[in-house]
């Protein structure tokens, strides 16, 4: 499919991801409209769209059937991205749901009755749960470990019965493990390498919880952008649920070492702290079926994309101490 101009709507498109999908349709002429409360979305992530002719924002809910049905207008393919996060859910279950859950059903509902010709919605590798073996394919059990999991998988369901019951035009994506620029450090939302990032940036120490044999397949922000962009572009996609991921393994103490080495910091340690809870305990896809359907691989090595995030964190114009005091060390209580 061919995106030049086309109309094109991005939930959560004010967020990590969801600006980095931004940047990749913008540099493909489509015309962009983003849909974004700013619970965890940024308009300094979007800001260098602000005066483009093809793009535009709106402040607005997902779970909101106005806000849902304003944006849907004369929208020929969404990316539905908008949720919330891992750590959110532990402490607000119920919000998370409704978000990650019934949010989808609206924006999926919504795209179906106003005739939109692609609905993608981009997963979770939390739908899994802990790996039973690896590497992990798309058949692998689903036994998420939150309600963040299971909220994301719920909106899977949702998706797959729109596909089922009324031939509409949808795809899964689960992603594993995106890192990058803009990623976050602040709050319940933020996660392991930008909280370790801005920590040790601060001379303090990187907290892991457990013993940091935990594992990650993690995929460098750029690459997956362009992953969704591919899945948009590819005809054949109708009802598949893929695995988007890199097929390399971290640690989660390894990779703190690799953000003190190449920081150089001698002052920062690293302090083992109890087990999060509900934390997966190892994760590896087996992304097979997307690189061959869609031809997409990363680009981007895994010290190549952290020393970029590093650098990006450095550049941030409020200041290390300020993103400390953003950093929650217990992000789940």
């Amino acid at each position: 499919m061919n995106l030049f101009e086309k109309n094109i709507l991005v939930t959560g498109g004010a967020g990590f991801i969801g600006s980095h999908l931004v940047d990749a349709l913008m540099e493909e002429n489509c015309n962009v409209r983003v849909l974004d409360n700013l619970a965890n979305g940024k308009m300094d992530n979007i800001k260098q769209h602000g005066n483009s002719d093809n793009f535009e924002f709106v402040l607005g809910s997902i779970t909101d059937p106005f806000d849902v049905s304003k944006v849907m207008k004369d929208i020929e393919i969404v990316f539905h991205l908008a949720c919330l996060g891992v750590r959110h859910s532990i402490k607000h279950p119920y919000e998370n749901h409704r978000a990650n859950a019934e949010g989808t059903l609206l924006v999926l509902n919504e795209a179906y009755r106003l005739g939109v010709e692609k609905f993608i919605y981009c997963s979770s590798s939390e739908v899994y749960g802990t790996a039973e073996y690896v590497p992990m394919p798309e058949t692998h059990p689903t036994w998420p470990c939150t309600v963040y999991g299971a909220s994301k998988l719920a909106g899977e369901a949702y998706v797959r019965s729109y596909f089922k019951t009324y031939n509409f035009n949808t795809v899964i994506i689960r992603p594993f493990n995106t890192y990058g620029p803009r990623s976050h450090h602040e709050g319940d939302a933020g996660e392991m390498i930008p909280k370790s990032i801005v920590r040790v940036l601060n001379n303090q120490p990187i907290m892991i919880f457990g013993n940091g044999s935990q594992t990650r397949d993690f995929t460098y922000v750029k690459d997956s952008s362009r992953g969704l962009v591919e899945v948009a572009k590819t005809d054949d996609v109708s009802g598949l649920t893929l695995n988007m991921g890199s097929n390399l393994e971290f640690s989660i103490k390894n990779i703190a070492e690799k953000i003190l080495k190449i920081i150089g910091s001698s002052e920062s340690t690293i302090n083992y702290l109890q087990d999060r809870p509900g934390d997966v305990l190892r994760l590896f896809a087996d992304a097979s079926q997307f690189h061959h359907i869609t031809k997409w691989s990363p680009i981007v090595t895994f010290e190549e994309g952290l020393k970029e995030t590093i650098q990006w964190f450095q550049s941030r114009p409020k200041g290390m101490s300020v993103m400390l005091g953003e950093e929650k060390e217990i992000n789940w209580e």
